[in-house]
């Protein structure tokens, strides 16, 4: 966590401001919610990997969290206070996030989350609405050389339901894509090390489970463990929970073959990367070849034509068929959004069961994106709406007579757009063109007893030491001129 001086916090909220006013243009309201919530909101879906760097805490008997991310919390809010709302349902919000991270480059472990919730739209539309919006908000934050990367966790999991794979099993696969890319190892031996069980240990034989349901084969485990004496009341966990993971092993004891025989497709088709042009085909020849059909596929190909009518460039675009973002509630479309340096800026994805999952009455279609604002401004986004300060200006009254008019100027001047600070200190003139200097402020307007009696004002350029005497309305005119050769004089030294 770190302090934000004024510089950083002036951009931040300057690209704040212009993201949100681009949201808004687009229909999506915002909302503030809680930094606190119970912990169990975001034990459920978040995945290991994050759930590890939770700032988590009890308090008078309460197991409260503070906020790791803004989904689950905007989705908590709609399950209890707006589902009578008419869908789409489109939401934004901007604020704090606390994760516990290893501290690096544009890393934090408080960082500033800026997003958006469409709840009720389904794919692919929704999908390419969002996508699009990402992208245009980083161009309205001022950034313009970004890539965007792509991927389907919809695809990919339709393709392993038709290996006959138990859902639990067909979710450990997908989950294991991003420890495979980020642990750099095969996907074959995170699931030995996950799943390996010897069946001889059992007291049963595990072919009384074949053809049973997990509801069936939990309840048959649990009657079983009582008839033979299992006291399985001992621990933290419950009887449940113990035959539920038993029940797990088990399984992948009776799929070994399926198993291996989607995690090697899983592995192939996570190699496949690229321009839409390059990989799309590449997906249809391996699945064609393996008799595979998928819905899915034809879904994301028409994302990826709605992007393109959005005004998306296709050279922007990275098909990623490996991409899998470490959460696990997302079931669809997922993406990236990456700088010219490869740092991560945005990042979201459709999430159609999560409603249900947090309670909601029936299920809902999803999908959401957000900023980190902290890595959107280390590249370099509102870098030149403060740099070029032509419309700053300081007053100075050269005696105490002389102040009341002095505030009075800078009243007109605030009215007029410009940014003005007024002298309270009683500084002689030399000693405000030294202040001012030192603050960057590019004009002093002084402010003496004929300007009183003239209501005019002393207008001095502190970078060329030219000094005018003005009526007001000839201010604006020499602020407008000033401020097109701050703007073109910025443009050449870039």
């Amino acid at each position: 966590m770190r302090d934000l001086m004024p510089p950083e916090q002036e951009r931040k909220l300057v690209i704040q401001a212009k993201c949100l006013a681009l949201l808004a243009q687009n229909g999506y309201a915002p909302l503030d919610l809680p930094l606190l919530e119970y912990r169990d909101l975001y034990l459920r879906k978040l995945g290991e990997e994050l759930v590890g760097k939770v700032y988590e805490f009890t308090f008078e008997g309460r197991n409260l969290a503070l906020r790791p991310e803004w989904t689950a919390s905007v989705l908590r809010a709609y399950v209890a206070q707006l589902q009578d709302q008419p869908l789409p349902l489109r939401l934004s919000y901007c604020g704090p996030v606390f994760r516990y991270e290893r501290p690096q480059r544009s890393t934090y472990r408080q960082f500033t989350q800026l997003g958006v919730e469409l709840i009720g739209g389904p794919a692919p539309r929704a999908d390419a609405e969002v996508i699009s919006l990402a992208c245009a908000g980083l161009e309205a934050m001022g950034v313009k050389d970004y890539s965007l990367t792509v991927g389907h966790l919809g695809l990919m999991r339709q393709i392993i339901a038709q290996a006959g794979l138990t859902e639990r099993t067909r979710g450990l696969l997908v989950r294991s894509l991003e420890r495979m890319r980020t642990q750099k190892v095969r996907m074959g031996d995170l699931l030995q090390a996950q799943m390996q069980m010897d069946p001889s240990e059992l007291p049963f034989e595990p072919d009384l489970l074949r053809g049973l349901d997990d509801a069936q084969a939990t309840t048959m485990l649990l009657r079983l463990a009582q008839e033979i004496g299992v006291n399985l009341s001992y621990g933290t966990r419950s009887p449940e929970a113990i035959v539920d993971r038993l029940l797990r092993k088990l399984r992948a004891t009776d799929q070994t073959v399926a198993l291996t025989k989607a995690a090697e497709l899983l592995t192939e088709l996570s190699q496949i990367q690229g321009l839409p042009r390059e990989a799309l085909p590449q997906v249809t020849t391996l699945l064609q070849d393996l008799g595979v059909e998928t819905p899915a596929l034809r879904e994301f190909e028409a994302l990826l034509d709605l992007l393109t009518a959005h005004g998306v460039s296709e050279e922007r675009i990275v098909v990623d068929f490996g991409l899998a973002r470490g959460l696990h509630y997302y079931t669809g479309m997922i993406f990236e959004i990456y700088d010219s340096h490869a740092m991560q800026l945005c990042g979201g994805g459709r999430y159609d069961d999560l409603i249900t999952a947090l309670g909601g009455r029936k299920a809902t279609p999803a999908v959401g994106f957000a900023y980190g604002l902290e890595r959107v401004l280390a590249a370099g986004a509102g870098e030149e709406e403060t740099a070029g300060r032509s419309k700053e200006v300081a007053v100075a009254a050269v005696t105490e007579a002389d102040y009341p008019y002095a505030v009075e100027v800078a009243k007109w001047l605030r009215g007029e757009g410009f940014r003005v600070t007024c002298d309270v200190r009683g500084r002689n003139v030399a000693g405000n063109i030294r202040d001012a200097v030192k603050r960057d402020i590019p004009y002093l307007v002084v402010i003496g007893e004929a300007e009183v009696a003239n209501r005019t004002l002393v207008w001095r350029n502190l970078a060329t030491r030219e000094e005018q005497s003005l009526g007001f309305h000839d201010v604006v005119a020499l602020a407008t001129v000033s401020k097109l050769q701050s703007e073109t004089a910025l443009k050449d030294n870039h």
